[in-house]
């Protein structure tokens, strides 16, 4: 939500400044997002005399022009068709930032003529969309002076947070009432200017009972002129992010955003009947954000005999918009369901201010009075006659406006609260809010639909009182150590953690919600939302991955040159949500020195690396692992694998296939894994101390052993055989060497770790052990080297 310091001041007599008004908004609940003075970013732009125009002698369409803003004469080469001797204008001389285009101007040379400048545009300055030609400025501007203070645009910004609960803060009044209800002024009373009404409302109009629309008044206006809307609602309009179009148009966005009271006009001359507000008929419609919308049987919509000509509450139809020609409007002032308007939007994916106030409820008690002030403005800004006002309600609405009222114990502010306030104070507070204390209570004000009980009333007490009111009061705490409560799939989370962050990796916390595209990548969401924040946060993530891919991503391309990161999360997949630990490594494993020469790159045993010693961490026997190649379609099919145990898949690792990264912006050679925590056995260790270190008496004896293997055997199979071979004697096995001369056999080297337990081994022993392992060996297809 978006408003002016001056528009504020239409509402609050205040003189507290403008950080004063923000911290307040602040403590009030209102987070203030942004103060933006418009002044500063033209501070450099100033008023300006064209003293002449002459033909540019290597362009037809450009003026060499002289101008004077105060400082001598200044050569300017401009193209706008409208520049011409003795007008006025604004000027941005060297060195001036011009926002609307975004470039900073300097000196330079156009078809060989020097321009020092420019003369702008509406658009150059962000002002408007006008673009056709330079700023006319009336003849009596001041040359010379600052053009944001000559066109009054010295006005403060702000742009607050609004909650959910809060529609009337959609209002510039809203706003000023919580302020005045909090000492930062008083709030100004705005009577609607009385008019004359000329004879009843020739339109007809009703709401057929369940169409969502619960209540109607409309207004019929003869002979408006809609031109351009004067120039303070023109500005104060652009200033908060609304398009200036026409004064009938600005009129009802003025009321959207002052009174937080959407309205809406309708070209009289192009209606076909009276109006009907009913449920829809599978009827289509053009609307006025330039879409067509297929009305259902759940949707309100607004029609006349013609059929549907807008969606009630939501979007109006551009069959009956207003333009430049209209003479007959006839004005519409209504109230619709919150619920039947926000399940139309999201139906329909439509986003308008309309919907996004009437969705969060507007005051039911000021229909009238709205449309009697809108009334007036239009005949003050376009002129015409008024007829009568019609007002037309549903059997619901007697429900709608029924008084609520709330019993308040004034001692309910400590008990809940923990604030100590005098109950003339807590009164005073309410009623400043706009409650009236009647003989059972509090009674609600309409525009305040989140009121429902006591304790919203005691927290609007302590609102505007203040929180930093509040006691600080420490717990009381229990004698005695704590308890541990953690979960052992906790204690596994937060052990990896521990884990992962000691190899050197950054743990990142990315969104559980991911592009289509980004999805598509790992086989495709099972969960899409039917209303996402953005199109880059619609579908539940079945990967970790992508997450991780583009912090990474945005890590590199801001230079950073080795990116190691890992994640723990959650995987929604169609039937469950699986724990996973996600790890990506990207760029350098080692920086460029005079040891190691060139950089060295990721590779996929340094996934593999960190995958282990995780696996380790989470109790799993890491020798007794089976390895298999190939890890997927995500994954490079050379230089990637599986981890099981048994049946269970715990993990894939290796190197992204090349265009899974290229799709990712990572660069070729990008490592990644996937351990997943819900496959993981729960470890056997239930006790918490380590058992006790009893090294062995007899030393251990090594022995090596060279075998010549199958091109199609992984070395981890034979690894595996070797260690089986004695389970009892075989402490360790490890690969220490390979070799493959240029068209000969594949060699793998072994070194075998043997732990006596109860005898020195003998030569007799040696030799037996050595032939169990070449036998282990040879069942492999592997021959002992010679």
């Amino acid at each position: 939500m978006k408003f002016t310091l001056s528009w504020l001041k239409d509402h609050l007599d205040t003189d507290a400044s403008v950080q004063e008004i923000a911290d307040k908004l602040t403590a009030l609940g209102l987070e203030v997002e942004s103060v933006d003075n418009p002044a500063e970013k033209l501070a450099p732009f100033v008023i300006a005399e064209v003293l002449s125009a002459e033909r540019h002698p290597q362009a037809d369409k450009l003026q060499v022009l002289q101008v004077e803003f105060g400082q001598g004469p200044m050569q300017v080469v401009c193209g706008a068709p409208n520049a011409r001797a003795g007008m006025k204008g604004v000027f941005g001389p060297p060195g001036a930032y011009v926002p609307g285009s975004d470039f900073t101007l300097k000196v330079a040379a156009i078809r060989g003529v020097e321009s020092n400048g420019m003369m702008c545009s509406e658009r150059e300055l962000e002002l408007g969309a006008g673009h056709d030609g330079i700023i006319e400025l009336p003849a009596d501007a001041p040359v010379g002076q600052g053009f944001a203070s000559y066109a009054g645009l010295e006005d403060p910004v702000f742009d607050i947070a609004v909650t959910p609960n809060r529609p009337d803060c959609f209002g510039v009044r809203g706003i000023a009432r919580d302020l005045a209800a909090a000492g930062l002024g008083t709030l100004r009373e705005r009577p609607v200017r009385p008019f004359e009404s000329n004879g009843a409302n020739p339109v007809s109009i009703r709401i057929e009972e369940g169409s969502g629309c619960e209540a109607f008044a409309g207004r019929l206006i003869r002979g408006v002129r809609n031109g351009p809307s004067p120039d303070w609602l023109q500005q104060r309009l652009r200033a908060v992010g609304l398009r200036p179009i026409s004064a009938l148009v600005d009129v009802t966005n003025f009321f959207s955003v002052d009174q937080a009271r959407p309205l809406h006009v309708y070209d009289a001359g192009l209606l076909r009947g009276g109006i009907v507000a009913r449920k829809g008929r599978a009827e289509r419609f053009d609307a006025l954000n330039d879409r067509a919308y297929e009305a259902s049987s759940e949707d309100c919509v607004i029609a006349d005999d013609s059929g549907a000509i807008g969606l009630g509450g939501v979007v109006g139809g551009a069959s009956t918009g207003v333009s430049e020609t209209t003479t007959d409007v006839l004005l519409e002032c209504a109230w619709f369901d919150p619920v039947s308007i926000a399940r139309t939007g999201q139906r329909h994916q439509v986003h308008t201010d309309a919907r996004a106030r009437f969705e969060r409820g507007v005051d039911p008690l000021t229909l009238e009075e709205m449309i009697d002030a809108a009334t007036a403005m239009i005949l003050d800004l376009c002129g015409g006659s008024a007829s009568e006002r019609s007002f037309t309600t549903s059997p619901r609405w007697a429900e709608v406006i029924a008084p609520r009222t709330i019993p308040l114990r004034p001692e309910r502010v400590k008990s809940l609260a923990g604030l100590d306030l005098p109950a003339n104070e807590q009164a005073r507070i309410l009623t400043s809010l706009g409650f009236v204390q009647g003989s059972a209570g509090w009674i609600v004000p309409g525009w305040r639909p989140d009121i429902d009980g006591e304790a919203d009333l005691v927290e609007e007490v302590a609102r505007v009182a203040g929180f930093d009111l509040l006691p600080s009061t420490p717990l009381p705490r229990a004698p005695g150590v704590a308890r541990p409560v953690a979960l052992p799939a906790q204690r596994l989370e937060r052990r990896l953690r521990r884990a992962a962050a000691a190899r050197g990796l950054n743990e990142a916390v990315t969104w559980s919600f991911i592009s289509e595209d980004d999805a598509a990548l790992f086989g495709g969401g099972a969960h899409v939302l039917a209303n996402p924040i953005s199109e880059e946060m619609k579908v539940m993530r079945p990967s970790l991955l992508p997450g991780l891919a583009r912090a990474a991503a945005r890590n590199l391309a801001r230079g950073a040159t080795s990116v190691r990161l890992f994640e723990l999360g959650r995987r929604y997949l169609a039937n469950a949500e699986r724990p996973t630990l996600s790890l990506l490594l990207a760029g350098e494993a080692l920086p460029r020195g005079w040891q190691t020469g060139k950089a060295r790159p990721f590779e996929p045993f340094d996934v593999k690396a960190s995958v282990l010693a995780l696996l380790g961490e989470a109790g799993i026997p890491t020798p007794n692992l089976q390895l298999t190649a190939g890890a997927g379609d995500d994954f490079h099919p050379g230089r990637s694998a599986v981890l099981r145990l048994g049946k269970a898949e715990l993990a894939r690792f290796g190197e992204l296939h090349p265009a899974m990264a290229k799709a990712l912006d990572l660069p070729t050679g990008t490592q990644a894994a996937d351990l997943y925590l819900d496959a993981l056995p729960a470890s056997r260790d239930k006790g918490r101390a380590r058992p006790a270190f009893s090294p062995p008496a007899l030393q251990p004896v090594t022995r090596d052993f060279a075998f010549v293997v199958p091109a199609g055997l992984a070395a981890g199979d034979l690894v595996r055989a070797v260690r089986g071979a004695d389970k009892a004697l075989i402490a360790d096995v490890r690969l220490f060497d390979r070799y493959q001369p240029e068209g000969g056999d594949l060699s793998l080297a072994l070194e075998v770790m043997l732990q006596p337990a109860d005898k020195t081994l003998t030569e007799a022993d040696l030799t037996a052990l050595s032939d169990k392992v070449v036998a282990a060996a040879i069942k492999l297809g592997a021959t002992l080297r010679g």
